[in-house]
């Protein structure tokens, strides 16, 4: 290239500096909120939020620079959660992403025009949050769970893995709207294993001790685990109550079977959150929630902790191992 053509180069992408500076420094800041009613300092919790924020920086989202995040934790907190929606819509956002079912239905108690994308929501329709999969209708669309009766299959893989349980107890927070179709699913199953279904409420960390410590006492049981805030906060207390009072349980996500816990059965959540990023891009660029088809997972990972088993005296079949999409020695 010669000088003078250099010269002139430098100079043309020098005058356009400015106006790349200008149209940064101009850009409107678009505004999201969040509201989870999971615990802020929950390293779970920060491994999904990382994912969604890293998702939306590939739609060309950056925060500070184009948008802001308004993220409100309600750490198991119904009333707090409650009150964080309300916040959460005071501050004029654009779109809300709501973390599982409990901050979905609040959300929408609180508002049906802010538009909504939510996770980890098990059965939207029969939650009454979309008016159909295919063509949501309302304010919220997302990412929902299968139907309630896929709790059925927790109970046939705890039959699996422990063939001497004849008593189920299914831990759960009876506040949680999923719970109920989720504990109907596997009482639907129940009969045909020969199994005795028993639900086991608990509202806050203080009765999961005493309430698992009382199912414990008798023979031949196992638990089930339904997901809520409470159960997924305090995780590692449950897990660590079932190895002392000896009940195999089965749990609704691999990191339960990574910290200790003897089995895990369900979808990828993080891979939700990346895919929540995109229907929020697309509100924002001006799509409804309405329009937006209500997407399934269609891949359940089944996760087996051999150390656990080995602890319980369980001896895991080879046919289960072969169904397993990991298992932790």
């Amino acid at each position: 290239m010669k000088r003078r053509e250099f010269v002139m180069l430098l100079g043309g992408a020098a005058a356009a500096w400015p106006r790349t500076v200008q149209a940064q420094q101009g850009e409107r800041l678009r505004r999201i909120g969040v509201l989870s009613p999971l615990a802020a300092d929950d390293p779970q919790s920060q491994r999904r939020m990382t994912a969604f924020v890293q998702a939306l920086q590939q739609y060309g989202w950056t925060e500070g620079r184009n948008v802001t995040i308004e993220t409100r934790w309600g750490g198991g907190d119904a009333a707090r959660l409650r009150r964080y929606a309300q916040e959460s819509i005071a501050l004029s956002p654009e779109v809300i992403f709501a973390v599982t079912a409990s901050s979905t239905v609040t959300l929408q108690e609180a508002t049906r025009t802010v538009p909504i994308v939510f996770v980890q929501v098990t059965d939207a329709v029969g939650a009454g949050f979309v008016e159909s999969l295919s063509r949501p209708g309302g304010n919220a669309t997302g990412f929902s769970l299968p139907e309630f009766g896929f709790s059925a299959k927790w109970l046939e893989l705890l039959k699996q893995i422990a063939p001497g349980t004849i008593r189920a107890g299914v831990l759960r927070d009876p506040s949680n709207p999923s719970g109920i179709g989720l504990l109907a699913g596997i009482q639907g199953a129940a009969a045909a294993l020969n199994v005795e279904v028993s639900p086991l409420g608990v509202r806050d960390v203080g009765e999961i001790d005493r309430v698992i410590a009382a199912f414990g006492q008798r023979p031949n049981g196992g638990l089930i685990l339904v997901p809520t805030a409470l159960t997924v906060i305090n995780r590692q207390l449950i897990i660590d109550l079932a190895a002392r009072h000896r009940l195999p349980a089965i749990h609704p996500y691999r990191y339960f079977a990574e910290a200790g816990g003897l089995m895990s059965y369900g979808s990828d959540e993080i891979d939700q959150y990346r895919l929540a990023a995109g229907y929020v891009d697309r509100i924002l660029k001006g799509e409804k929630p309405a329009d937006l088809p209500v997407q399934q997972p269609n891949k359940f990972e089944l996760v087996i902790n051999l150390k656990t088993a080995k602890t319980l005296g369980l001896t895991v079949a080879p046919t289960l191992l072969a169904q397993a999409d990991e298992v932790i020695e």
